[in-house]
């Protein structure tokens, strides 16, 4: 495209142009979407219907099986399209609207993740003034905090992205729209838009990181003053699978974002993306049900429920 034509639409650059992989790809990803969909589904449906997990702890795990479907939806089904059809084209308002939502995503689920720590934190090191502090009020207040700052944090990046004049290249070096690649392609000066994302994203996600950060040194201090190991292990159980989730989420956003310019090479950042976008919401609810016996027990009743119910109707049917 010349530099007088104004883009109209984008050109996302898919996991792999080789036709004898491409539908092995589409089988892979379809699978992982399901099994992520699927396994934070049964999530929210083993929470909802046990009303022993309806406390703040809990409460939050429904916000962050949400994101995680969520998460991948804003680009699995784009890209699952591109790999069976071959139609790498995104229009330039669903690219806005594609980037938008998943940066919104991402940064709510950051902040998320803080509020589970101090979630965390006031469990182990407050608990008997625990019910006190996080009552039913100041929960929905964090966790409607946590998705109105992600998506306001959202619109103001996407704001200062998508004023700006397209007329280079339509190819987006990735396999959705995302803030780096896309100002990639700009034929204006990005340095504002760069260094609001800096600043914005350095004050938020530093901030985040540190309240997540804090609240484990305190928590670990507390577990390591415990005298009995059973206490030490009963304290630690409540907390670990947040741990995993948070050390899953920093490490794979850290590995895909902040590395340096020199190992960055373009087919391997697409597939490194895949570890932040796709691959962690699916492995999110097997930590948990995994690791948490009450989420086990949950599910176990649930599925005993759906068995019975099932064999219910079925005698009904017989008769």
């Amino acid at each position: 495209m010349d530099n007088s034509t104004i883009v109209t639409e984008f050109v996302l650059m898919g996991l792999s142009d080789l036709p004898a992989i491409r539908f092995s790809l589409f089988a892979v990803f379809l699978l992982i979407y399901m099994i992520t969909v699927m396994g934070n589904g049964t999530i929210l449906l083993a929470i909802g219907a046990e009303s022993r997990l309806h406390n703040p702890m809990y409460f939050f795990l429904t916000n962050l099986s949400l994101l995680d479907i969520f998460c991948p939806t804003a680009t699995v089904p784009k890209m699952l399209e591109s790999l069976l059809s071959e139609n790498n084209v995104i229009s330039f308002v669903g690219c806005i609207l594609q980037l938008y939502f998943l940066v919104s995503l991402a940064g709510t689920e950051v902040f998320l993740l803080a509020v589970m720590a101090f979630d965390r934190y006031v469990a182990i090191c407050n608990p008997l003034r625990y019910t006190v502090i996080m009552s039913k009020k100041l929960c929905l207040q964090m966790a409607a905090g946590t998705w109105i700052a992600g998506f306001l944090n959202s619109l103001l990046h996407t704001v200062l992205t998508f004023t700006l004049p397209y007329c280079k290249s339509n190819r987006v070096n990735q396999y959705y729209c995302d803030i780096p690649p896309v100002l990639a392609l700009s034929c204006a000066s990005t340095y504002l838009a760069e260094i609001v994302v800096l600043i914005v994203g350095g004050i938020f996600g530093v901030g985040a990181f540190l309240v997540t950060l804090v609240s484990y040194v305190y928590i670990i201090s507390t577990i390591l003053r415990i005298r009995s190991a059973e206490g030490k292990r009963k304290a630690f159980s409540t907390c670990a699978s947040h741990l995993m989730v948070v050390c899953l989420f920093y490490g794979t956003t850290i590995f895909t974002y902040i590395r340096p310019s020199s190992s960055h090479h373009p087919d391997q950042d697409r597939l490194v993306s895949m570890l932040y976008g796709v691959i962690t919401p699916m492995l999110n609810p097997l930590i948990y049900s995994l690791r948490n016996n009450e989420v086990k027990g949950a599910l176990k009743r649930v599925i005993v429920g759906w068995g019975k119910q099932s064999l219910e109707r079925a005698r009904r049917c017989l008769h």
